[in-house]
């Protein structure tokens, strides 16, 4: 089975987020790591890998030269080999314009199914597994909380957001994004950093994988940032304030308002 696990590296949300003129996220401003959910897409794939002896795992990404640090945590967790998809002219692609360049490689790499986190912390918006596995033509299971990989199929469980739990099943090849209640995802011992140094890292270009620099970028992109607000002191930390007493009151009568209670 080959595995092809999409990962991110991303700011650190701590570290809050830093804007070119462009309004395009500063990526080498400050502290960033590999992104939750994909550390447990890569988990799960290294779950899989231990069930099944014929399993190739292969860490794919794009971005600038500092995007390399997910692929290098990766190969430390456990992925075989990987991939950085790096380019000038990707700056400032959109959901839609990244998508075109991840099924292109995971297209050119050949698949049986694809792994990634339901969501990236720095932009949150669960779009590109799905706009991947459309390109790809493949089906798309979304949201996994739990995944089953069987022989001929994978099955994933998921909230259906009422509290409720829904089975999904479809066969490979085909595209997972997971959550980050899909287990508690295993660190890495020290021998595996050291294994990790001799693993290969390929780096490709647009021209690679046959993609014009006018599909992707600020230019190619469906999507444009108009303007970019930073957030201080939100309703959560005003909520968050004073006596348990007084909190409370004011908890209940936030979530009143939206009709929660």
């Amino acid at each position: 089975m080959r595995i092809v696990v999409l990962v991110k590296q991303v700011p650190s949300t701590d570290a809050g987020l830093s804007f070119a003129p462009d309004l395009t996220v500063i990526r080498d401003s400050g502290p960033a790591g590999l992104n939750a959910a994909d550390w447990c897409a890569v988990d799960q794939s290294l779950q899989i890998a231990v069930r099944r002896r014929d399993v190739q795992i292969t860490a794919v990404t794009m971005g600038p030269p500092g995007a390399v640090g997910a692929l290098r945590t990766a190969l430390v967790l456990g992925a075989g080999t990987a991939v950085h998809v790096q380019d000038d002219a990707l700056h400032g692609s959109d959901a839609l314009a990244t998508s075109r360049v991840l099924a292109a490689a995971v297209d050119r790499l050949g698949f049986d199914l694809v792994l990634c986190g339901a969501a990236s912390a720095d932009s949150g918006m669960s779009a590109v597994p799905a706009m991947v596995a459309e390109r790809l033509g493949v089906p798309a299971l979304c949201f996994a909380d739990q995944l089953i990989v069987r022989e001929r199929s994978v099955e994933i469980h998921r909230d259906d957001g009422c509290g409720d739990r829904r089975v999904f099943v479809a066969a490979p090849p085909l595209v997972v994004s997971v959550t980050e209640r899909c287990g508690e995802p295993h660190y890495p011992r020290y021998m595996s950093r050291l294994d990790a140094r001799d693993k290969p890292i390929s780096v490709w270009t647009l021209a690679t994988l046959g993609i014009e620099p006018a599909e992707v970028g600020l230019a190619g992109s469906a999507s444009v940032v108009r303007a970019a607000t930073p957030r201080r002191g939100g309703r959560r930390d005003v909520l968050a304030m004073g006596d348990p007493a007084s909190v409370a009151v004011r908890l209940a009568d936030f979530l009143a308002e939206r009709q929660f209670l």
